[in-house]
């Protein structure tokens, strides 16, 4: 007997979603291209078409291709990273379209981690900025998650990326276009960035980080870049000098702390904000803050990790009030730390002692912001029975109201 030369089973990338046309029933492949009926029986393709299901090849036992039903979401899952790569255009045909609206509303939010933590409605018009190859500003303060959201955007479209700290850039024409050099073997020649090979590259998510942090040479320069009606980069200032295209699918994020307590930062120019859409990254509360230590840490222990979001909520409570104790915030990305320091066999007031402590200032001595803080940690530090330990804490502090569980 011969040895078969087929592999039973679903057909892991032949899946297609039926359309209707007049009385008929076609299958749209993942390319988004119509096939007419592949061999499908009209009661399969109707049926499938009305039960909201696609369709996938599968190979039986004697080597037949037949076409089962499955979830719609199969579908989407192989269509969108194929559809999304086409850079934005507006898609012609309502097939497209659907499958694209799909992608966003149902299959996106599976592409988002557990330990990112933002909003569905928020984490759809990423992903949809990034389908429609709009540049998008990632704001908030600062260990919010703005790079984490940009990163698990990547991962989720599995598109080419790049990462440039625009904040840390001393020379923003060599970072950004590249620089004239000389060898004894090529004489005198231009050195490209990997900025321009970054944007030559087709459907790449290049993310711009600190970008409220760059010097203005660098928005100027990105001027045209980011300019839908242009999307170029010019290698020199002269007239009739060469250009770069962006090309086809580039999406561009940007990150950027806005606001007074940044001192570092810059009022960023209105025409390079004007050619941005937007996303405000939430400040989480006591029980987010919680939750998402709880996932990350699931072997510390309840208490501390309370403690910590409790801790991180009231400085986020008092910095935004107008009579607050303290100027600043613990970030997420401290009370993180705190967390796997404790995960590390550091106690609570260690932890807080060599992670948060140092971002509150030790100005005015026993008046202090620091010193707040330390009373607020405290507060929350027991002995081996239990107990809660200095509890010569300032009146005031005994006043302030601190977020319970």
């Amino acid at each position: 007997m011969a040895n078969k030369d087929f592999t039973t089973g679903l057909v892991p990338n032949e899946v297609y979603i039926v359309e209707q046309f007049g009385n008929s029933f076609k299958l749209i492949d993942t390319k988004g291209t119509k096939v007419g009926t592949m061999g499908v029986t009209t009661l399969t393709r109707k049926g499938a078409f009305n039960e909201g299901k696609a369709l996938q090849a599968h190979i039986n036992k004697n080597g037949k291709k037949t076409y089962r039903k499955v979830d719609m979401e199969v579908y989407n899952s192989l269509v969108i990273p194929m559809n999304t790569q086409s850079g934005g255009v507006q898609f012609e045909d309502n097939s497209d379209h659907k499958a694209i609206k799909d992608f966003i509303h149902q299959g996106s939010v599976q592409l988002k981690p557990q330990e990112l933590v933002m909003t569905d409605l928020k984490w759809k018009y990423l992903i949809r900025s990034a389908v429609r190859a709009k540049n998008i500003m990632m704001t908030g303060p600062a260990g919010c998650g703005k790079t984490m959201a940009a990163k698990a955007l990547v991962k989720g479209l599995d598109r080419p990326d790049f990462y440039f700290n625009l904040g840390a850039t001393q020379d923003p024409r060599a970072t950004l276009i590249g620089n004239t050099q000389f060898s004894k073997d090529k004489g005198t020649f231009f050195s490209e960035s990997a900025f321009i090979s970054a944007i030559k590259t087709p459907n790449a998510v290049i993310l711009l980080d600190e970008l409220s942090r760059a010097h203005p040479d660098a928005w100027n320069i990105l001027m045209t870049v980011l300019d839908q009606g242009q999307r170029y980069l010019r290698l020199d200032e002269a007239e009739g000098s060469p250009i770069v295209n962006v090309a086809e699918g580039v999406t561009f994020i940007a990150t950027a702390n806005i606001g007074n307590e940044y001192t570092s930062t810059r009022v960023m120019d209105r025409a390079i904000l004007d050619r941005f859409v937007t996303i405000e990254m939430d400040v989480l509360n006591d029980e987010q803050e919680f939750g998402l230590l709880s996932y990350m840490f699931p072997e510390v222990n309840q208490d501390d990790l309370k403690a910590i979001a409790e801790i991180a909520h009231h400085t986020r409570t008092q910095s935004m009030s107008d009579s607050g104790k303290v100027t600043s915030m613990v970030s997420t990305r401290a009370s993180v730390e705190m967390a796997g320091l404790i995960y590390d066999g550091f106690d609570l007031f260690e932890s807080a002692e060599i992670s948060i402590f140092p971002f509150f200032s030790n100005d005015g001595g026993v008046d202090s912001e620091r010193t707040y803080v330390k009373q607020l940690v405290q507060k929350y530090v027991q002995n081996d029975n239990d107990e809660a330990l200095f509890q010569e804490i300032k009146d005031e502090m005994d006043n302030d109201e601190i977020p319970m569980f």
